[in-house]
């Protein structure tokens, strides 16, 4: 069966929606053909992936149609994207989230009879609650679904219960980790030396900077820390418009020199980091409307034998096996955070038997090849069954 995956985020564009999209359905089958959104760097990205890609414009202005120009930028990709699935002969449509890429799935879906599928990550529902149209046209995509695929039961539960979708159209597949890329590693002295991180116990926290991942509660959280551990370096791999008060709360909280900034990683000194840190920790926390709605990048901490710490919010608590790959904390305030944290950096043997098991658990249930195995079978049952 022929699959038209229609994503705004993909690679190379950074995102955990979109690399989930890429590492699943590479591994499906060559039966599947990619509507992806453009941006910097996409051709090169295209030439050496090997697989069947068109980039289309799906960046809009706004995700709604009462706009003139919203109704247009619908109108013109759905007409685009209508002739594409017919040229390919696609027999299924699958979204990679509610809008905009849902809406035209459904709007296909009605005009051509294709069963569309459609991933929900958590977030983006409290955003389009927060809008009138945008929760009105959410809920026309996930009445229409054939399909949707929750990225955890927390999501799922947030279905149900607040968008009174169908728990029966709804299947729960996490997102995984490349259990082959993202490995353990000895210590190295030279490769600290060249993270900045000689001598110092090291805290990493890798996503964008903004308030729901919560490094500005660990930067709260670090005198108290640092009075159990003075070596302490809070590493941030990661870009986002809390940068500049993310620098100040350091200032003003006395611990610039234990907090390092270091943008956005390429993939070697990203793994390395995950390699190389003593502790790995998301201190997440819910918002107004944003929360975390998984937490991949505590995956592939855990691939890497990292000990991780989650915030006791949205989805993080499905990425691992509290009290033995890691811990789930309250984040709201910084005194929990930093009393699991520092007992943590505190007790080496600890860290190891947890990290020994976070990589044990990883390979077990979110190794890639496991879950393209799981979804291949999914896709196959739910679209042999009436729509």
């Amino acid at each position: 069966m022929k699959i038209l995956v229609l994503a705004q985020v993909f690679p190379p564009r950074r995102g955990g929606s979109g690399q989930w999209l890429f590492e699943l359905y590479r591994r499906l089958s060559k039966d599947v053909h990619f509507v992806a959104g453009t941006t910097n760097g996409d051709e090169t990205f295209d030439r050496q992936a090997g697989l069947s890609i068109e980039r289309m414009p799906l960046d809009f202005s706004t995700w709604g149609v009462s706009s003139v120009r919203g109704a247009a930028q619908y109108a013109r990709t759905l007409m685009r994207v209508r002739r594409v699935a017919s040229q390919v002969g696609a027999r299924a449509i699958h979204c990679g989230k509610s809008l905009p890429e849902g809406l035209i799935g459904a709007a296909i879906g009605r005009m051509s009879s294709l069963p569309f599928l459609i991933f929900v990550h958590g977030e983006e529902l409290t955003l389009a609650a927060a809008s009138w149209e945008l929760r009105r046209l959410t809920g026309v995509v996930l009445r229409r679904a054939h399909t949707i695929v929750a990225n955890s039961q927390h999501t799922k539960q947030l279905l149900v219960e607040s968008w009174s979708a169908s728990a029966e159209k709804i299947v729960v597949m996490h997102p995984g980790v490349d259990t082959t890329k993202f490995v353990p590693a000895a210590p190295s002295v030279a490769v600290r030396q060249r993270l900045g991180w000689s001598g110092r116990r090291v805290i990493l926290t890798v996503g964008a900077l903004q308030k729901r991942k919560g490094q500005d509660m660990m930067i709260r959280a670090l005198p108290s820390i640092r009075a159990r551990c003075p070596d302490v370096l809070y590493s941030i791999a990661g870009e986002g418009w809390e940068r500049q008060y993310l620098e100040e709360l350091a200032r003003s909280c006395g611990v610039v020199d234990a907090v390092q900034f270091r943008g956005a990683p390429a993939e070697t000194e990203l793994i390395e980091s995950y390699q190389q840190c003593d502790v790995f920790a998301l201190p997440n926390r819910k918002v107004g409307w944003d929360f975390e709605g998984f937490g991949i990048v505590l995956l592939e901490a855990q691939a890497c034998g990292r000990p991780v710490i989650a915030g006791r919010s949205g989805g993080t608590a499905e990425t691992m096996e509290a009290g033995r790959t890691g811990e789930i904390v309250s984040c709201d305030e910084p005194e929990e955070l930093a009393a699991v944290i520092a007992r943590l950096l505190d007790d080496p043997n600890r860290r190891a038997a947890f990290g020994a098991a976070a990589r044990q658990w990883v390979c077990e249930h979110f190794d890639w090849d496991t879950l393209s195995r799981q979804a291949s079978a999914i896709f196959t049952q739910r679209e042999s069954e009436p729509a």
